[in-house]
């Protein structure tokens, strides 16, 4: 056996002569192969060559607890340069010991072991425990040719204990949480977001380097139904459904036999039957028997828009609404034996939308329950293991390798008050006007698309007879302490100068335009996007739009359509096309990296040109590393529909485990059903009531911003003053504000200990497994839990509280002990909230916006019941000084057997906080429950001037 620690910086002299025949020059890389058996060492880790088979394996020690694995199928290392990673190797200490069997390599915290066999990869920790293993066999490569060029599609599998549960893979908005045994398809999509990171309560992570669609769980792509099962029609004949097409009065126009519902696509509809025509058919209804040739747990998954509603053995299962352009999946299951039959019922209430039912056969064996990572276009299999104490260091070890997320500035985590559109600088003022005049806090403002003369999409210009002065608009908003966030596409109109400046350089994409295919403004308008994988791309980028745009104090970028969504449903394979080909090659290579590539030019060009103003870009889709940019992401265009709502939390939830801190949604939904429009008073009820439900959601996640449709989402258009629903929206909104101090304090810790704002229950009660499922409560940061209520006219909600704590509700201050359900009330005005015992939440005063009253005595409360720590963080609040060192953080910790609260010495320079202040301690428990931290009959009060202070109960 041989063994050897290097690092990078060792003197050739002291490395151990298994690598070198002297303390002369070092061997080149065929003598060390040779010299070492089927090692070859290197810098920052080893090359194994395999017994029998020509795949060679690279690990590389990032840290201590992290390992680069590569694996390629023949050949050499000589791949592309990622672009998730900023570090893919480092300066760790670490051994490389060889048996006859295996390969080690070894670092202080944890082993990765090659098998010489067949290539199989174990990590253990540094007790020699084991934490992941690849299944033996378990890698392939599968040659293929995409646009001419060679590539592999490849597949890692590994061992899953059945106790494991897996979370993180972006955002998908499916209701899923706990994805062990599931399926997630990772292909960037209007509402749905694939980062390809993983994380596991065994506490590792993997990081999948690989830019093509890719898919968790089963790698197959779902089948139509024909191909995978038997179809009889409603009389039970074989061959297919029976397919019922009805008019507007119920007249039925068509009934045939189809193989399924066969209209996914664009392509798709060319499909319908022209005795009755798509724009005139009200409704079809599809019926019959399925039958499956396999046994187990059948996968079904409905791709659907408009109305519809699926019935499996006559139990319904689907029935929702989602907006006719912009259809959505649903998976189903059901277990079915060989050769049984199971009725099926499709209805469709067609209004120009989208749908089709597809199906899987179950996975041989235990497979479904493995951990399984694939992807379509690849050179080799590439991950990084990722391990920790906790779901923390596991996420700070991701943003190690893909680089840490930025600091927003300050105004970003107050309200953001949007529509689908402003349509003149009229309508901006009018609303800014009307928020400070009810005193309504809010931050921010958002111009949406079509600020531009109609044919001049990609102009950057605004039309002057809607915006007569853009320049003294943003003046006069900052005058009344508002942002203004701008939305700008990636989408260029022939027609522009811009555009023609990136088409005479190669970069635009232009098959869309070559296809003919026009956009729904107007008469339609050629169109198509520029490709941000060329340096010089992003650059031009970046300066058409500060030269228009940012010149005239725009303060955030909205990067809307950022997948990128060059036409909206055209089929997979012809948007690979259409998003091609990049700088770098084929756009199926690229298909999820759009995004990453997109921010990275907006942001680095922002810190150029205005390097002591805070970055803030909002996009509606995200690759892995995107945090490094300063971007946030929202949910998409979801429709405002309460089963939307219930999917915004495990979408939340699972995004931000994927390593990315700041998430959005668009309060209320953007796209709701005809009824919302013109409401009876029935209709009109339900609506004020979803979007307050969302709106109180929304006051506890990382960015807290109002957007949709019309009607018109302002506080004050959703309910008049004085009404109940309007009392209680102005409630969260000042709520929100009021928990600023504790709010911004998470933001810091995004980037001062890589921190996580909306965080799975599983991240801080690993122990409890009942928290693992649980897809309607999360904590929003170290103190708060919150369960947002999504059914209609509840007022009261089960509420799981974890174990191993006691918890406050934080409106009555009534507490419980953890590790059982209670059936919370939730009162239209109030949403459930709790607070952990030992918290230490820091509260300011009434503000209208975030920069208001920075020396104002902050009241912290104190939750009693355990011991609790808290650092309050505070910096200027809109520059990059905080980089450095100037900022304050001054460490809170309660004594629960004491009843001493310790104000630490003050951390950082100071600057950006007030140089004395005053606190306000308010502490909480069963004697005084302060119900909603209003009551001040026992505060204390303190000074502080960056010294310690203990404060005696």
């Amino acid at each position: 056996m041989s063994s050897i620690a290097i690092r990078p910086w060792m003197p050739l002299c002291m490395l151990t002569l298994a690598v070198l025949a002297g303390c002369g020059k070092a061997p080149e890389p065929a003598d060390a192969a040779k010299s070492a058996g089927h090692a070859q060492k290197l810098a920052d880790g080893v090359i194994v060559r395999l017994d029998h088979s020509p795949q060679q394996v690279r690990l590389q020690a990032v840290d201590e607890r992290i390992v680069h694995v590569t694996a390629v199928p023949e050949g050499a290392f000589d791949l592309p340069a990622s672009l998730m990673a900023v570090k893919s190797g480092g300066d760790t200490l670490f051994t490389v010991d060889e048996t006859p069997d295996t390969v080690t390599l070894k670092t202080p915290r944890l082993s990765a072991q090659v098998s010489l066999h067949d290539g199989a990869v174990r990590f253990l920790d540094a007790a020699g425990k084991p934490l992941l293993a690849e299944r033996a066999g378990g890698r392939s490569f599968q040659p293929e040719t995409v646009e001419g060029k060679p590539y592999y599609t490849v597949r890692q599998r590994f061992d899953s204990p059945a106790d494991e549960a897996f979370y993180g893979l972006g955002q998908h908005q499916d209701g899923q949480m706990n994805y062990k045994g599931e399926d997630v398809e990772l292909a960037q999509h209007n509402m749905d977001v694939g980062v390809p990171f993983v994380v596991s309560t065994r506490n590792y992570g993997l990081l999948w380097d690989n830019n093509s669609i890719t898919r968790f769980g089963d790698p197959r792509e779902y089948q139509p139904l024909s191909q995978t099962l038997k179809l009889y029609d409603a009389d039970g004949k074989a061959g297919g459904l029976t397919a019922s097409y009805y008019d507007a009065g119920g007249t039925l126009k068509l009934k045939r036999v189809e193989k399924q519902p066969d209209y996914q696509y664009l392509k798709d509809i060319a499909q319908w039957p022209a005795a009755s025509p798509a724009k005139t058919t009200a409704k079809v209804v599809w019926e019959g028997s399925i039958e499956p040739t396999v046994p187990g747990v059948h996968k079904l998954r409905l791709y659907a828009s408009s109305y519809a509603k699926v019935w499996l053995d006559g139990k319904l299962v689907y029935d929702d609404w989602r907006q006719n352009w912009n259809p959505w999946y649903h998976n189903l299951r059901l277990t079915m034996d060989a050769g049984s039959k199971h009725q099926l019922r499709i209805e469709w209430l067609p209004n120009e939308g989208y749908l089709t039912l597809l199906h899987l056969d179950p996975l041989p064996g235990d497979e479904q329950q493995e951990l399984s990572l694939s992807s379509e276009v690849g050179h080799a299999v590439d991950y990084y293991f990722i391990a920790g104490d906790n779901l923390d260091q596991v996420i700070a070890g991701y943003r190690e390798v893909t680089g840490k997320a930025t600091l927003l500035p300050r105004w970003a985590y107050g309200l953001w008050q949007s529509r689908e559109r402003y349509k003149t600088q009229a309508e901006i003022f009018d609303t800014a006007r009307r928020y400070r005049a009810l005193g309504l806090p809010i931050d921010n403002l958002v111009e949406d698309w079509n600020y531009w003369p109609e044919d001049a999409w990609g102009s950057h210009e605004f039309d002057k007879a809607r915006f007569p002065d853009p320049k003294g608009m943003l003046d006069q908003l900052h005058a009344m302490h508002l942002q203004l966030m701008i939305s700008v596409w990636p989408k260029f109109y022939p027609g522009t100068a811009n555009y023609k400046e990136l088409d005479a350089k190669g970069y635009i994409y232009r098959r869309n335009v070559e296809k003919g295919e026009r956009d729904w403004i107007g008469n339609g308008y050629l169109s198509s996007f520029y490709d941000p994988y060329a340096k010089e791309a992003r650059a031009i980028y970046w300066r058409q739009i500060h030269d228009r745009l940012g010149v005239l104090g725009i303060d955030g970028w909205w990067l809307d359509a950022s997948e990128p969504d060059i036409q909206s449903n055209l089929d997979i394979a012809e948007r690979k096309l259409r998003m091609g080909p990049t700088a770098l090659g084929p756009g199926a290579a690229f298909f999820n990296s759009y995004p990453l590539m997109h921010t990275t030019g907006v942001y680095q060009g922002a810190r150029a040109s205005t390097p002591d103003k805070r970055v803030f870009i909002l996009t509606r889709s995200a690759f892995a590393g995107q945090q490094r940019n300063a971007a946030a992401t929202w949910s998409g265009d979801v429709a405002s529909r309460w089963s939307n709502l219930h999917d915004q939390i495990s979408a939340g939830v699972n995004f931000s485990l994927a390593g990315i801190p700041n998430w959005t949604t668009d309060i209320g939904g953007f796209a709701l059903e005809p009824r919302y429009e013109k409401p009876d008073a029935a209709d009109l009820a339900e609506w004020r009531e979803l979007n307050l439900r969302w709106f109180q959601f929304g006051a506890f996640t990382p960015l807290f911003r109002s957007h949709g449709q019309f009607p018109y989402r302002e506080i004050y258009n959703l309910a008049a003053p004085g009404t109940s629903v309007y009392e209680a929206l102005a409630y969260y909104d000042r709520l929100r504000y009021r928990l600023m101090p504790y709010i911004y304090t998470l933001a810091g810790d995004t980037w001062w200990k890589d921190g996580t704002i909306m965080r799975g229950l599983v991240m801080d009660f690993p122990g409890d497994p009942k928290v693992r499922d649980i897809d309607d409560e999360y904590l929003f940061g170290p103190a708060f839990l919150v369960a947002p209520v999504t059914a209609y006219r509840a007022t009261a909600r089960p509420v799981y509280l974890p174990a191993g704590t006691r918890w406050y509700d934080f409106h009555s201050g009534k507490s419980y002990e953890g590790g059982s359900s209670i059936d919370a009330p939730a009162p239209l005005e109030r949403m459930p909230l709790f607070v952990r015992a030992g918290a230490i939440v820091p509260t300011g005063p009434a503000i209208q916006y975030t920069g208001e009253q920075p020396d104002a005595p902050i009241v912290l409360l104190v939750y009693a019941g355990a011991d609790g720590h808290f650092t309050l963080y505070e910096d200027e609040g809109t520059s990059y000084d905080y980089e450095h060192g100037h900022y304050s953080r001054i460490p809170l910790a309660y004594d629960d057997a004491t009843g001493v609260l310790t104000l630490g010495r003050r951390e950082g320079d100071g600057r950006g906080a007030p140089a004395r202040r005053q606190f306000v301690i308010r502490r909480i428990d069963a004697g005084h429950p302060n119900a909603d931290g209003a009551d001040a009959s026992h505060d204390v009060r303190v000074g502080y001037n960056g010294s310690e202070v203990k404060v005696p109960r």
